[in-house]
């Protein structure tokens, strides 16, 4: 028996299921692509453990972190002295060439000053900390990541008047290492130098060795992150997760910022090609030519599995964004797009995607959350749900497919090292979305047959 009312009345001041979890989430994944980084998390050991479980289950690889341990001494005294103990043993044991700080609820309601008590710490030679202020009662795990790249460029970034580095900047948002390696493949591709930071490729995604390495291969080294300074352009895709550190950069070094969709689907990424062909002046070379070729054609012997089909798709913002441009070019309707986090810019994008393609009736909800997404689609279903892995439980009770996209995806695997940006990633999804709605009406078909016999 369902235990979602019929009916339900606007909520203010109450949210069931949010379509979001933390900062320090996104704070710790951000810390995670920089090079021989170790994220810290300057709370309590339960805060900490939480974000590590979260970031594995997602990724399937063993997510490392240490904590300031607070316990009722520090809640009220202040976590000062945990800090202190914390570094000194950091340094002893684990050597991390930097140390990426975030805060939790507990040290920002006391009021730590954290840049204070690492201005007074006497670190070792050659090691770097780094500090974002990441309260969870503010914004989402979007907006973590967001603070930590804007931390990571604020306090690392240089500009040197006599020396251009002729590099672009990538910040590519909260997106899956198989995404950050398609967004790299895209640009070497085009000839075209570029720092991508973060960059967690190579860090959650590591191969298999048949040795344990705390400080895998990839990420992008401190001396890059400090060179970007020196760079052309950034190219920020994704405003909610990317655009902070993409302005910070242009205050702090004068590096012009471009800011993008996530590239998802043909649109957004022509968008993010042609944006390189003009601050470069490089040729779009003919292997991308010819996978925007195929993917089109995929589009037009596949749209008649999409045209009309309605779609409830929910996430983080930026892919929510883009997905939502996707589904519409195929000839799909959205009839619910909700994200957890705040910002009025989602809506404002939302809304101008619809109105381009002349789509109305459309619910765009932020902040919202699944149960009320859930009564929506009880009072008028969809065809199909686009979303993370809490999805399922809509998906299950109201006989509807589940396309699992974004983050988190707790139920399934190797999806964070397969792209969905480019065209490659935008082929990938056609696959999945096609399938689901195929096997929906294979099974219906069959359903109808036994009810002929019977």
């Amino acid at each position: 028996m369902s235990l979602t009312p019929k009916k339900i009345t606007e909520r203010s001041g109450l949210v069931v299921n949010p379509v979001k979890t933390c900062q320090p989430i996104g704070a710790m994944y951000a810390a995670l692509g920089i090079n021989k980084c170790l994220p810290h998390s300057h709370g309590s050991q339960g805060c900490c453990s939480f974000h590590r479980m979260h970031l594995t289950r997602h990724f399937r690889d063993p997510v490392v972190a240490t904590t300031s341990s607070f316990t009722e001494g520090a809640s009220v005294f202040g976590g000062r002295s945990n800090l202190n103990t914390s570094m000194k043993n950091i340094w002893k044991l684990y050597n991390p060439d930097v140390v990426a700080i975030n805060t939790t609820c507990l040290s920002e309601t006391i009021g730590d000053d954290v840049g204070s008590m690492i201005a007074s710490m006497d670190l070792p030679e050659g090691k770097t900390v780094i500090h974002a202020s990441t309260p969870s009662y503010v914004g989402s795990h979007i907006t973590g990541y967001s603070n930590m790249v804007q931390a990571m460029i604020k306090q690392l970034a240089q500009k040197d008047e006599e020396a251009s580095n002729e590099k672009i900047n990538l910040i590519p948002g909260f997106v899956d290492p198989g995404d950050m390696r398609e967004i790299k493949r895209i640009t070497k591709l085009m000839g075209i130098p570029f720092t991508m930071l973060p960059d967690t490729s190579g860090v959650v995604d590591s191969p298999m060795t048949g040795k344990y390495e705390m400080y895998p291969k990839g990420g992008t080294t401190i001396e890059e992150i400090k060179d970007s300074g020196n760079s052309k352009a950034t190219i920020a895709l994704g405003s909610f997760a990317s655009e902070a550190g993409a302005f910070e950069l242009e205050r702090k070094c004068d590096v012009k910022p471009y800011v993008l969709k996530t590239p998802i689907g043909v649109k957004a990424t022509d968008e993010f090609i042609m944006q390189l062909v003009k601050i470069t002046g490089q040729e779009v070379p003919y292997a991308l030519e010819e996978e925007r070729g195929q993917l089109v054609d995929i589009m037009t012997d596949t749209h008649f599995h999409f045209h009309g089909k309605t779609v409830a798709i929910f996430g983080d913002p930026d892919v929510v964004i883009a997905m939502t441009e996707f589904v519409v070019s195929l000839g799909m309707t959205p009839k619910y797009v909700v994200t957890g986090t705040p910002g009025k810019e989602f809506k404002q994008q939302v809304d101008a995607i619809l109105e381009d393609a002349g789509v109305e009736g459309v619910k765009v909800k932020n902040p919202g959350d699944l149960l009320e997404l859930h009564q929506w689609i009880k009072n008028e279903s969809v065809d199909l749900i686009i979303g993370n892995s809490y999805g399922k439980y809509i998906a299950k009770e109201e006989d509807i497919p589940l396309v699992r996209f974004g983050f988190p995806i707790l139920d399934r695997s190797v999806q964070s090292y397969l792209p969905i940006v480019g065209y490659k990633g935008a082929m990938r999804l056609i696959e999945k979305i096609s399938g689901a709605l195929l096997d929906r009406a294979d099974r219906d078909a069959t359903e109808e047959d036994l009810e002929l016999v019977m």
